[in-house]
């Protein structure tokens, strides 16, 4: 297996509304991204796509293959890649594996959403489709329910009040809000309370408004290439040092193990063992934050506290910039967004760059870092868990 780096990058602004098309989107974003690794189009051998509803949102179900034309690389294989809100993850990871199989040398990997062109109930009901469309959808419940369900399995198994849990979510949020607003690709520019939180709209108990990420448009693109390759066109290269892909599938067959995802845990120990790391030596984490409590499990998840106590590490800031483990210095999903195909390729931007020093000027650079982990959650239970590391 060769090593595989990132080359360069194209980050829309996730947005409400957004004017232009998926294709749209997404070809300035991978122009972007081809410029930026001193590639032209012509240098691409295949591209891979995390696209999620464009049937529904664009009746457009072959982004890939516009994409591909408009930015001009003609005969080569444009593949979609669909799994929820991992789209764009799992799109990653196949790339990384034509690559460092040796049967490419090039691949732009990119994901895009155009979600709220379908309005609050259309987006409701394609989002939980991604749950168990037998069982789970006809009682009601979406993916705000699940993770209702959670919150309250989570605060019976580990004692904790729902009311304390409550303020230990809307911490969650706080921060969150906090570093989207030093992101200008983020979709929500506006800093937010404990009270503001705590006083938002009810979704469904205890999840309130501001626990809740938005729905979201945009478009994302990173350029993967062998060493040989990355070795002559960047003098930072940044390595997928581990990859982990795994799935558990619907809640109701995972109760045995709720609140914890196992799928979670598998993905990442895959990950922490390919690139011969523990959750001690990761200095920076984009995490799957859609709820306050979602990013509560995960980072109990992927190792970093212990169960039932990353609600009071967030309280005790450390999980900020220049704390024990800093996470979602993005925005995460509660304010930078999440246009859904395009997420897991959105956090492999904000990691990369991270770790080529390039977010000081935004006031968000985790200093020497080093190694950096992402991770992202589709439906009931596909997680992908990658891990950057510079050289």
């Amino acid at each position: 297996m060769r090593k595989v780096a990132v080359l360069g990058g194209g980050h829309s602004k996730f947005c409400f509304n957004s004017p232009k098309t998926s294709v749209e989107m997404l070809s300035e974003v991978a122009m972007d991204a081809i410029i930026e690794s001193n590639l032209k189009p012509k240098d691409i051998q295949a591209i891979n796509v995390g696209n999620v509803l464009g049937d529904f949102s664009e009746g457009q179900g072959m982004v890939q293959s516009f994409v591909a034309n408009d930015i001009g690389c003609f005969n080569v294989p444009a593949t979609r890649f669909e799994g929820a809100c991992a789209s764009g993850s799992i799109a990653l990871r196949d790339a990384y594996m034509w690559v460092a199989s040796g049967y490419y040398d090039i691949v732009l990997v990119g994901g895009v959403e155009r979600a709220t062109a379908m309005g609050t109930a259309l987006a409701t009901r394609t989002f939980a489709m991604f749950g168990d469309s037998r069982y789970e959808f006809p009682a009601g419940f979406t993916f705000p329910a699940a993770f209702g369900l959670l919150a309250h399995l989570y605060a019976d198994r580990y004692g904790i009040p729902l009311e304390r849990l409550k303020e230990q979510m809307a911490a969650v949020s706080v921060q969150s809000h906090e570093y989207g607003l030093k992101n200008p690709n983020a979709q929500i520019h506006k800093e937010i309370t404990k009270a503001d939180v705590l006083k938002s709209f009810m979704v469904t108990t205890p999840i309130q408004l501001q626990d809740a990420c938005p729905f979201s448009d945009g478009a994302a693109a990173v350029i993967l290439a062998s060493e040989e390759v990355a070795k002559k066109l960047t003098n930072k290269p940044v390595y997928i040092t581990g990859i982990g892909q795994t799935s558990s599938g619907k809640l109701s067959s995972q109760y045995k193990y709720l609140p914890r995802i196992r799928a979670r845990e598998l993905a990442a120990e895959q990950a922490y063992k390919m690139a011969g790391l523990t959750p001690k030596d990761i200095d920076v984490c984009e995490l799957h934050d859609c709820f306050s409590i979602a990013a509560i499990i995960a980072a109990e998840g992927l190792g970093f506290f212990e169960f039932g106590k990353a609600g009071e590490a967030w309280e005790r800031g450390e999980t900020r910039l220049g704390g024990k483990i800093p996470i979602n210095l993005s925005g995460g999903l509660k304010s930078k967004g999440h246009p859904i195909g395009a997420t897991g390729v959105s956090q492999a931007y904000e990691l990369t760059r991270q770790l080529r020093g390039q977010m000081a000027d935004q006031g968000r650079q985790v200093e020497g870092a080093k190694h950096a982990l992402m991770d992202t959650l589709g439906g009931d239970g596909v997680l992908v868990s990658v891990i950057f590391s510079a050289e």
